[in-house]
């Protein structure tokens, strides 16, 4: 049988297929594939977008809980030694984590006794590593924030930038109350003074007022 007389098993099925011509047949079935592979594009396309939003939420919800997780920026940091004596309970030295208040140090050495004053105190004030907290009895006069070391200051005659107080900083030329205050606030903000170039990092203190008192203060 000749090629041209090959009956088309496509033909012999459907009969409108024998009335089309292999061209439109040909145009047919791409369309039908061209169909097929724009459902499937759309349907990936659309299964990317909600898994893709999804997992920026999940995400964005991790980062926040790592942000969380690190709260104080005195983790890590050393802890402090303080001398509690006066109207507590259990008076002698206490060791406290960074960053404690004077509040924890009354706590550690067993609380106030009965005739404690406990408004002679700053329960609120950040601790710093060796200083002696004296907590007074009612009607005794209290000793400044520092204790011993404020002792040691007027001494020595320099002002110790870890334990003065906004008085005894504004003893400092051209530090007044407000200047001497961002110091104890740099202080509580960042721990205990390290160096006494750190005054420069104090906002409103520049070479000109530093070099004016720097012989004047120590630790």
């Amino acid at each position: 049988m000749p090629a041209s007389d090959a009956v088309d098993p496509l033909a012999a099925l459907d009969p409108s297929a024998r009335r089309a011509g292999p061209r439109v047949r040909v145009a047919v079935g791409a369309a039908v594939v061209l169909f097929v592979l724009a459902v499937a594009v759309a349907a990936l396309m659309s299964f990317d977008a909600g898994g893709g939003g999804e997992q920026a939420r999940i995400e964005a919800s991790g980062a926040a809980a790592d942000a969380s997780a690190d709260p104080s920026s005195t983790i890590g940091a050393p802890p402090v030694l303080v001398h509690v004596l006066g109207a507590v309970a259990r008076p002698g030295l206490v060791e406290l984590a960074a960053g404690a208040r004077v509040v924890d140090a009354v706590a550690a050495a067993g609380g106030f006794t009965a005739d404690a004053d406990p408004a002679g105190v700053n329960l609120a004030r950040r601790l710093v590593d060796g200083e002696q907290l004296a907590v007074p009895v009612l009607g005794q006069a209290p000793q400044p924030a520092g204790g011993e070391s404020g002792a040691s200051g007027e001494s020595d005659g320099l002002v110790h930038l870890n334990s003065a107080d906004v008085a005894e900083l504004d003893t400092l030329p051209r530090i007044g109350p407000a200047l001497a205050q961002r110091i104890i606030d740099w202080r509580e903000a960042n721990g205990p003074f390290t160096s006494v170039d750190q005054l420069l990092d104090v906002a409103g203190i520049g070479d000109a007022v530093f070099s004016g008192f720097e012989k004047l203060v120590a630790l």
